[in-house]
């Protein structure tokens, strides 16, 4: 059964950690978004607008395959029809194909540490648009991540010899998509849907363009159209793992799985893609490692706090709600 016919299953808080489907799912779904820089270099000689016109259609088409099956699409009709949720959704589309866009051009012009960066401030990035946003206040410790994150920044840009410009985007894109979607109450796969069908004529105006200038030769060579058209079921596939996890897990461990990715991203650079890494960026990343560390502390203390006063364990209905309506 997929995502959204899911029951909100209870867990206890104390159980010991088990490798079941809901784990399975989060391993999957951030292993996956790990894998993209890998994808996307495999589409060496594909240009970066190219591969998101592909990514939008062929997400488009996987997604509309899911639901139909799902019997989901009364979920896309009522957002259709509802002026505000259209606007936000188009609103979050344009961020999610700027977000798109910029990750691939990294990969292909040797950014991927900066892309890893990008995804590890994300959650910091959260932080900031909550406290400008919906007035969120940060404690003490909170604030010091905050700082070292924002110092970590500053390294950064030093041993670059520039401003971190892709990691910042990314993050703030990201962060701003995360935003977005959480205000607009439909599901992540009918949200997907309607965000590629909102992109889908641009799209495909632009492989319509460049098919007219190259020709089939363009599309000759097989292996790469079929790497064009998983990158369908690949960003599809990731969001409903992340789904079908978000309802089985609390969101406490869904957050501690949020690292995988940048991680898989910092380790690709490095040992597969040969990306220098001087001491002074190696520096920056470590301080982000210590933000993210005492940020994280803090926020489980919290939540073990709050569940202990208002005798909680373990429910992870809730979290399941929050996350529901967010991609990550």
């Amino acid at each position: 059964m997929l995502p959204g016919k899911q029951k909100l299953i209870n867990n206890n808080s104390k159980a010991p950690f088990v490798l079941g489907p809901g784990v399975l799912a989060a391993l999957g779904a951030y292993g996956t978004w790990g894998l993209f820089p890998l994808l996307f270099r495999l589409l060496d000689g594909v240009n970066s607008p190219t591969i998101v016109a592909h990514r939008v259609v062929w997400s488009l088409i996987f997604v509309g395959i899911i639901l139909k099956w799902n019997g989901r699409f009364g979920e896309v009709w009522a957002a259709l029809k509802n002026r505000r949720t259209l606007m936000l959704i188009t609103l979050s589309a344009a961020l999610l194909a700027a977000n798109w866009l910029i990750f691939i051009w990294a990969v292909e012009t040797d950014r991927v540490l900066e892309v890893s960066l990008g995804y590890f401030i994300n959650p910091l990035v959260n932080v900031a648009l909550g406290m400008a946003f919906l007035g969120e206040r940060q404690n003490r410790w909170q604030w010091l991540a905050i700082i070292i994150a924002i110092v970590a920044m500053v390294v950064q840009t030093i041993g670059l010899g520039a401003f971190p410009v892709v990691s910042v985007a990314l993050a703030l894109l990201f962060g701003g998509y995360g935003y977005l979607r959480k205000t607009v109450d439909v599901g992540s796969a009918p949200g997907l849907f309607v965000e590629t069908l909102v992109m889908a004529p641009v799209a495909l105006a632009y492989l319509a363009i460049t098919f007219s200038s190259t020709g089939i030769v363009a599309y000759a060579d097989p292996v790469k159209m079929t790497y064009l058209v998983l990158t369908g079921p690949a960003t599809a596939g990731a969001l409903l793992m992340f789904a079908f996890a978000a309802r089985r897990l609390r969101l406490t461990t869904i957050g501690m799985f949020q690292y995988i990715a940048p991680s898989m991203h910092f380790a690709t650079a490095v040992f597969l893609f040969n990306e220098p890494l001087n001491s002074i960026q190696l520096l920056s990343f470590v301080m982000i490692w210590v933000s993210l560390g005492i940020y994280s502390f803090d926020s489980l203390r919290a939540r073990a706090r709050g569940a202990a006063k208002a005798g909680i364990k373990g429910d992870v209905k809730r979290d399941a709600e929050i996350v529901k309506k967010v991609i990550l």
